[in-house]
């Protein structure tokens, strides 16, 4: 089973995502608030996949990728963010973002994204 950590500082849009994910079969292992709670959760459980939204008050989601970027370089971080400009940024291309979902997301995309993210997951595995 695929685990993962989703943060998110609205409290709707994390226990929606965390149902979706629920029912696609991944395993929420932790939930967070901002880019501060990304660190300390992705440190404590070492999930198959982060999820993080982007725009965050106080350690946004750039704080967060640039944190867990250092304590693991090939960590799989997914972002959700409603910022359609996100794609072009300059920043998540530096930190080598593995995908982007936008909002309002629906669960074709979550779990097409997912089997892209475990894909490659499993390609860097063996090769």
């Amino acid at each position: 089973m695929i685990s993962c950590v989703v943060i998110d500082d609205d409290p709707k849009i994390r226990e929606v995502f965390c149902e979706l994910l629920t029912l696609i079969g991944v395993n929420v292992l932790a939930t967070g608030k901002d880019g501060r709670d990304a660190e300390i959760e992705y440190q404590k459980h070492h999930p198959d996949v982060v999820f993080v939204d982007l725009q965050m008050p106080k350690y946004d989601g750039y704080y967060a990728i640039e944190k867990i970027r250092t304590i693991n370089p090939d960590a799989k971080i997914v972002v959700v963010t409603s910022d359609l400009k996100a794609k072009e940024s300059v920043l998540l291309d530096s930190y080598n973002v593995t995908s982007i979902i936008y909002k309002p997301f629906n669960m074709h995309t979550v779990k097409q994204v997912l089997t892209n993210t475990i894909l490659i997951h499993t390609d860097d595995s063996y090769g």
